[in-house]
């Protein structure tokens, strides 16, 4: 073989090389975009099996077995049909927003990751826009008659919620509650793909925790926020169109409305515990 003609295989091979090194780049740039996309749904599933197991722990139930069999009005396996249809379409919905908000998180690239407190800043911007959002059209919905009856109630035929039941919705209210929202928690905060993916994985945690009807000692979430399980059960049970609309995080806007229904948590000669309002519904 001669020179030249080794020369051009040289070049060739290193073009080849390139164009490889290009392709995995270009894959690793939408590495994030599909981390965060299908992230929270794994841990969506992780952490509701963990609760599930709690199932026959009478102890921590917030509602006893017989009044989550007697009492919902949907089965578990159209649950769950019904949860996978939703993540399926939040998927495909949330690639497309991704490519199109397309944040730099803040300034930065986005292979290089922000440093913490410029990610705990747009933590705490993406919760308040997420939590306000979610409390106004979540209001909206349970006071409007005609949005209540075609779309609300059929997250509220879980009278007695469990964990993999959190996002059981019509879907139309779960693009308006959760498409919507989490694209102006993302593009308000400014947060990158991966910041984000770290954010709906939390939120997504958030929510299963307090659909889970359990009230597990030493739970953080119990600890650091006041909206939890026994919160929204209060919702979902006793006065679920009048009271206790905030979710996912913080009861501000249930206090600045007056919309906020505290509680007292008693045990239950059964075992497990009741959620009991403090004040009665007008």
């Amino acid at each position: 073989m001669s020179g030249s003609s080794k020369a051009i295989n040289f070049l060739a091979v290193s073009s080849s090389s390139s164009s490889h090194l290009c392709s995995t780049k270009m894959a690793l740039a939408i590495s994030d975009e599909l981390l965060a996309t299908f992230v929270p749904i794994v841990v969506y599933w992780i952490y509701s099996a963990f609760y599930m197991s709690f199932g026959s722990f009478d102890n921590y139930r917030l509602h006893s077995k017989k009044d989550e069999e007697e009492k919902n009005l949907v089965s578990k396996a159209n649950v769950i049909k019904n949860v996978l249809f939703q993540q399926t379409i939040q998927s495909t919905l949330a690639i497309v927003l991704y490519r199109v908000i397309g944040n730099e998180g803040g300034g930065a690239s986005k292979s290089q990751p922000n440093s913490i407190t410029v990610m705990a800043g747009q933590f705490i911007i993406a919760m308040f826009v997420l939590d306000t959002w979610q409390y106004f059209m979540h209001r909206y919905f349970n006071h409007k008659k005609f949005l209540y009856r075609r779309f609300h109630s059929h997250h509220h035929k879980l009278v007695v919620p469990y964990a993999f039941g959190a996002i059981y919705n019509h879907p139309l209210e779960a693009f308006v509650f959760d498409i919507i929202g989490g694209a102006l928690s993302y593009s308000i905060s400014g947060m990158s793909p991966r910041t984000s993916m770290y954010f709906f994985s939390f939120a997504t945690i958030k929510s299963v925790d307090d659909h889970c009807g359990v009230w597990l000692p030493g739970n953080l979430f119990h600890i650091f926020f006041n909206n939890n399980s026994a919160y929204h059960d209060v919702h979902h049970y006793l006065y679920g169109g009048k009271y206790n609309f905030s979710q996912p995080f913080f009861v501000m806007w249930d206090r600045i409305m007056g919309t906020y229904m505290p509680y007292s948590l008693e045990k239950r000669a059964e075992g497990g515990f009741e959620a009991r309002p403090i004040k009665r519904a007008k």
